[in-house]
């Protein structure tokens, strides 16, 4: 696998984080009006962020994301360093207020390229942060990359500045969720490579050290 020959830390870079899972057993439990934990109350009674109703959402791995993603951006003047693909919403900003019913529109959207509801407000917001970025200015995924759902809709708009982590390549979910927690432990930035041309599926690597 080729990897950038150019030093991480000396260009500008943007991170864009896949969505948590809002159909499963803990998003259920967080929009439940039964729910008395602290995040569920916050959510029904003021609203909550959208980063913290993910992390609780997706657990290990989104929570890896969004920390690895505060930890290494280094956006350019005025643009957000991390934004979240949101079903139906586009791309988000971590600390967004949602209410329950827009969570819960949400929860309704189906990730899927083919779905309207949620590949047009995601192409009319990366073509737009795709406008406004330099041509040195990286854009890289945090997500899955051996399926098309984000590929094909980001990849379209900040094309050979998209990028991903090498490391990404035959993990699961919880793996890269702890790789990154360990990198922003370590102080330690992974290597991008470019979409375009690259090996996106490969054998499991080995197991992580365990996390201090």
């Amino acid at each position: 696998m080729i990897r950038l020959k150019t030093d991480p830390n000396s260009v500008n870079r943007i991170f864009l984080l896949s969505p948590a899972y809002c159909g499963g057993i803990r998003a259920k439990l967080l929009m439940s009006e039964r729910s008395s934990f602290e995040l569920a109350v916050q959510l029904r009674e003021h609203g909550a962020s959208l980063g913290a109703l993910f992390s609780f959402m997706s657990g290990l791995y989104f929570r890896g994301k969004l920390a690895y993603a505060k930890a290494f951006a280094k956006p350019p003047v005025g643009l957000p360093g991390t934004l979240i693909i949101t079903p139906g919403r586009g791309l988000r900003a971590p600390d967004e207020i949602l209410a329950i019913d827009e969570l819960e529109q949400i929860a309704g959207v189906e990730v899927d390229e083919k779905n309207l509801r949620y590949r047009e407000p995601l192409e009319r917001d990366a073509r737009l942060i795709a406008e406004s970025l330099a041509v040195d200015c990286e854009a890289v995924l945090l997500g899955s990359i051996a399926t098309s759902k984000y590929l094909s809709i980001l990849a379209d708009a900040f094309q050979t500045r998209l990028r991903f982590p090498a490391d990404f390549v035959g993990r699961g979910d919880m793996s890269r969720g702890g790789l990154m927690l360990r990198c922003v432990e370590k102080g330690e930035e992974l290597s991008y490579v470019e979409l375009a041309g690259a090996v996106r599926r490969g054998p499991r690597p080995p197991k992580l050290p365990k996390l201090k």
